[in-house]
């Protein structure tokens, strides 16, 4: 585990962020690194969720990001990265840990479905009905990897046998799971959901110690296959959906304190608050501060600095959805200008950032960690004037999911239909996943689309031979993939599948503004510059491999997909 970068050089780039100065040396962009022995001994990883590459820009040319300026100073910045498609939260996190798409590690959605799999014995938290298991065929259940597989999900520990602000995998509901037919109905943890390994287990299999921090307990499927995440030596998921409760101790980055609650008007949820996001945020900066330091995420016992460690930031991507109080985040137009809601959480999270480099410095660790800074999604739109919500107002329209039992009330499984006056509904966000009853009434289903296709705001669908150029085949093994949906919608830019009044943007979607995220590679031996050609997140899992000194063909997704490292940079 000890080959790694000694200099990291990049290729061929249209011009330097402007702030981050000095030449760029021009060496063409290529798949593979130069090994050899380096100072490099981990790596922190963090998704700033919804942070786009032109946030990263404009943030920099702009002067209030200082923090991830230096960071560029001394790094490669990579301008046409594309997340995961559908670009939402598992299949975006899945895709930095493993190293491919849905088609390989077979996570779709955080709430999805298998055409295999059986309901889970107890209705979970957010709908999805408990139910009978029939071993040894096919069942068929919508699966939930979010906050309603907790003991309670109103808590922000999850309900688990923690203090009020821990959490972890003891917080999961087994009866809340789905489960297996063909392995005597045993629910299905969300690691071992996930059909592929991570580098989570090849560091950990090579001797590393591991550490990653969560909005879910659910996204501990990191570990990659594995008993109770056992690939993760220190799980940290203090759960976003929970209830807002004050944070004794907890000061923000900016010097907020988080006691009392900084919104008391916005209790329901950590996500509807400009604010109370950023005290969430703090409670996972704080962990990391803690691992940096050789103490376990609550500081709590001593502990290795981890080889591999890192968390996600939900402040970002609140401040681009979020409408408070008539207070709208986002952005102003179509160059993504941040309103001041967005534009603070920003500067929030790079001051975050900027803690965890400073105590890297201060225990004489930032030479030899090499820090990667991206994101599972976008969100779109950029453009708030394109938000087109449906069914939004009246006479917006009407969602595919609604379309399609309009016409045939049996073409959705039920725990898929929106008639499930109960259930946890459709798979919509600004894209909609179709998962039929039966895959033989494709065709009808697609025609009802197409017919209603202004009303449903739809720009493409994606079914058969378009569809399997990304994914497998859907269907039931071993003819079909179980997880595959029937019928994928991409609407048209702007639209998204909501009624809710507190939103202007969502992710999930292939749209520009969904996928282009930011990517930066840091470490102070790097010579900064960007690369401009077309990258995808999946890549960012060999890298760090590589970075470590061992093999990215140990992912199954890297040798299955052909996933190459990043270009660009050469180490020595």
């Amino acid at each position: 585990m000890n080959r790694i970068a000694r200099t990291c050089l990049v290729g061929v780039a249209v011009s330097l962020l402007l702030t981050i100065a000095g030449p760029l040396r021009q060496v063409a962009a290529g798949n593979d690194y130069e090994r050899g022995q380096g100072p490099i001994r981990r790596v922190l990883l963090i998704s700033i969720d919804g942070m786009h590459a032109l946030d990263f820009a404009n943030c920099v040319n702009g002067g209030f990001c200082p923090h991830l300026t230096a960071l560029g100073r001394n790094g490669v910045s990579y301008t046409r990265t594309s997340a995961s498609k559908p670009s939402d939260s598992f299949p975006g996190l899945m895709a930095l840990v493993a190293g491919g798409t849905p088609r390989t590690v077979g996570a779709f959605y955080d709430v999805a479905y298998d055409r295999v799999l059986a309901p889970p014995q107890k209705t979970t938290g957010n709908g999805v009905a408990g139910g009978t298991c029939v071993p040894g065929v096919a069942n068929g259940t919508t699966t939930e990897y979010e906050e309603g597989i907790d003991i309670d999900q109103t808590k922000v520990n999850g309900g688990g046998p923690y203090s009020l602000t821990d959490g972890g995998i003891k917080s999961i509901d087994p009866a809340r799971l789905p489960r297996d037919p063909f392995h005597n109905c045993l629910p299905v943890y969300p690691w071992n959901f996930v059909r592929t390994n991570t580098i989570y287990g090849v560091i950990h299999a090579a001797g590393g110690y591991t550490a990653w921090s969560d909005k879910h307990a659910a996204y501990a499927a990191v570990s990659g296959p594995s008993t109770n995440a056992g690939n993760v030596d220190d799980y940290y998921s203090p759960d976003i959906n929970s209830q807002v409760i004050p944070l004794p101790g907890v000061i923000t980055a900016t010097g907020l304190a988080c006691d009392p609650v900084l919104d008391p008007s916005q209790t329901g949820s950590w996500t509807d608050s400009f604010l109370n996001v950023q005290c969430y945020d703090t409670l996972k900066v704080d962990a990391i501060l803690n691992e940096i330091d050789g103490k376990t995420h609550d500081g709590a016992h001593r502990a290795p600095v981890p080889t591999l460690f890192g968390m996600n930031f939900q402040a970002v991507s609140v401040g681009q959805k979020l409408i408070e109080g008539g207070v709208k985040g986002g952005y102003t137009d179509a160059a993504g200008t941040p309103t001041g809601a967005m534009r603070n959480a920003i500067q929030f999270v790079d001051a975050g950032i900027g803690q965890m480099v400073n105590e890297l410095e201060k225990q004489h660790l930032l030479d030899s960690t090499l820090i990667i800074i991206t994101a599972k999604h976008g969100q779109s739109p950029i453009d708030t004037n394109r938000f087109f919500p449906i069914p939004g107002k009246p006479n917006n329209g009407t969602s595919p999911a609604d379309v399609l039992v309009g016409a045939n009330p049996n073409l959705l499984p039920f725990s898929e239909s929106p008639l499930n006056p109960d259930g946890i509904g459709p798979t919509q966000d600004d894209i909609s996943l179709l998962w039929l009853a039966d895959s033989k009434d494709t065709l009808t289903a697609v025609g009802v689309l197409e017919k209603n296709a202004a009303a449903a705001g739809v720009g493409q669908i994606f079914y058969g031979p378009s569809l399997e150029t990304m994914f497998n085949a859907p269907g039931v093994p071993p003819h079909g993939d179980p997880r595959t949906p029937d019928i994928i919608v991409q609407p048209d830019v702007g639209v998204v599948y909501t009624g809710s009044s507190k939103k202007q943007a969502e992710h999930g979607g292939f749209a520009q503004d969904d996928t282009n995220v930011m990517l930066l590679v840091s470490n102070p031996s790097c010579e900064p510059g960007i690369v401009t050609s077309f990258v995808e997140t999946t890549q960012v899992a060999p890298t760090i491999l590589e970075a470590l000194g061992l093999d990215p063909g140990s992912l199954d997704a890297v040798r299955i997909e052909g996933t190459p490292v990043l270009p660009g940079l050469i180490f020595r």
